[in-house]
């Protein structure tokens, strides 16, 4: 199954969904004018896109339909697609260059976190580079164990301790051995305790800390794993983590399982941080680097 195929299956719900309501909804317009573009936009709301989102697409419409004198409603599913695709668009690729780098991952329990570690573990190793995995999430004896599951299914080694151990220690042990053993890649995974954000906040203040002292020239890379199911929850979450902690990317998993879809939208124009990768299914290659233009194909797809 190629690229296309896969995010164009993982989307289908979200089609299923919001797509063929838009469809419905431009098909039962002859003309367009405003009550049709405040159709699309409570449309756009209930499929997770976000109210202040939605109302920026709207007013983008509305602009270009009146600048470029549209008068057929079915024409603005077109546009619809043109500002969904430059809307997405934005820092979507890993920037992983220096030997080592580094990426910590964070998200609340449940998300998916560990398993999205374990498939990018994976993806890296097959892309050739030397990973090494740091099980820093030492509030959960289970986090310790299924990590290292997933150590031994990517063939990556692991550096863990006992459950209720220091996650700074862990983490400085783990960028030693990288630089010992000349890995490209360290991915560490952490606490998801957000219920405490003082803690979460000097616990990854202390991780960042420590990389920057040991590693200060290297790559950084901060990814939050959030879950699409959930939807506007996911969007809080993420408001919520971005302001204890410096995002560089969200990691959007089971998009496959829900028709919330639209919440990409959310994240990346309410949030200002790029979407860098989906996971559209189960499989240790499910776990997809996030493409704009592919995932709007995949949205719009017929």
């Amino acid at each position: 199954m190629g690229l296309f195929s896969k995010i164009g299956e993982g989307l289908r719900k979200t089609r299923g969904s919001l797509m063929n309501s838009v469809n419905s909804m431009l098909k039962a317009f002859g003309k367009v004018d405003d009550e049709l573009f405040d159709e699309l936009e409570e449309i756009l709301v209930a499929g997770d896109v976000g109210i202040n989102t939605s109302g920026r697409i709207c007013a983008e419409l509305r602009r270009r339909a009146k600048e470029e004198n549209i008068k057929d409603a079915e024409q603005i599913r077109e546009l619809l697609k043109e500002t969904v695709a430059e809307m997405l668009r934005g820092d979507n690729a890993l920037h992983l260059s220096t030997k080592p780098s580094v990426v910590l991952v964070i998200g609340v329990n449940g998300v998916g976190k560990t398993t999205s570690i374990g498939k990018l573990a994976a993806r890296m190793k097959a892309e050739g580079k030397t990973v090494l995995l740091g099980a820093a999430d030492t509030f959960r004896a289970a986090a310790i164990d299924q990590l290292a599951i997933w150590a031994d299914r990517a063939g990556c080694d692991i550096i863990k301790h006992g459950p209720g151990a220091d996650p700074t220690a862990v983490v400085f042990d783990t960028l030693s051995a990288a630089k010992a053993r000349g890995a490209d890649v360290v991915i560490c995974d952490t606490a998801g305790r957000l219920h405490n954000k003082k803690n979460l906040m000097d616990e990854l203040a202390k991780m960042h800390r420590i990389i920057d002292r040991e590693l200060p020239d290297a790559d950084k890379e901060t990814l939050l794993v959030l879950d699409a199911t959930t939807g506007q929850n996911a969007v809080n979450q993420a408001r919520e983590f971005k302001q204890v902690a410096d995002i560089s990317g969200i990691v959007l998993t089971k998009l496959d399982g829900t028709a919330r879809g639209g919440v990409v939208l959310a994240i990346q124009e309410d949030l200002k941080v790029p979407v860098k990768f989906i996971g559209v299914g189960e499989g240790v290659d499910d776990l997809q680097p996030f493409d704009p233009d592919e995932f709007t194909a995949g949205l719009f797809a017929e």
